[in-house]
């Protein structure tokens, strides 16, 4: 099993929209996470630099969060992380969970500050499945 643990090194935050203008009724947020590399530490850690972007249509501001992910675990587990990175695979769910997590809530308090919308993801609409016709109640009539 791993753990993570997640190093915020720069927040850069800018308005667009005049303060003055009403937002529009409707705001479309995007949300990038890059993982930019993974590095294997003398101590048998490694570190995976990221750059988390959130961006606003229409352009009403930008988010941009840097910072690194701390991964420690098993050898057997840092090894195979690093072999699936040589190997172009995407990174461990662990890991865009966390640098996730850490840099959602930090826009969410950036978001407040700039009076913007906050990213948060969307919340699930409740499904209300169609009426059954009950079985029981069937009758014919002559």
């Amino acid at each position: 099993m791993i753990h993570v643990t997640i190093f915020v090194t720069s927040m850069s935050a800018e308005r667009f929209w005049e303060i003055d203008r009403p937002m529009p009724p409707q705001v479309q947020i995007g949300v990038n996470i890059n993982m930019l590399d993974i590095d294997q530490r003398p101590d048998g850690t490694l570190d995976a630099p990221f750059l988390f972007t959130i961006s606003f249509t229409p352009s009403i501001a930008q988010i941009s969060i840097k910072g690194k992910a701390r991964i420690s675990g098993e050898s057997e587990d840092t090894k195979k992380i690093i072999e699936d990175h040589k190997a172009q695979k995407p990174p461990p769910v662990q890991l865009v969970q966390a640098v996730s997590n850490a840099a959602i809530a930090d826009a969410i308090l950036i978001s407040r500050s700039l009076n913007i919308p906050p990213p948060l993801p969307p919340i699930p609409q409740p499904q209300v499945a169609p009426p059954q016709p009950s079985k029981g109640d069937t009758r014919y009539t002559a």
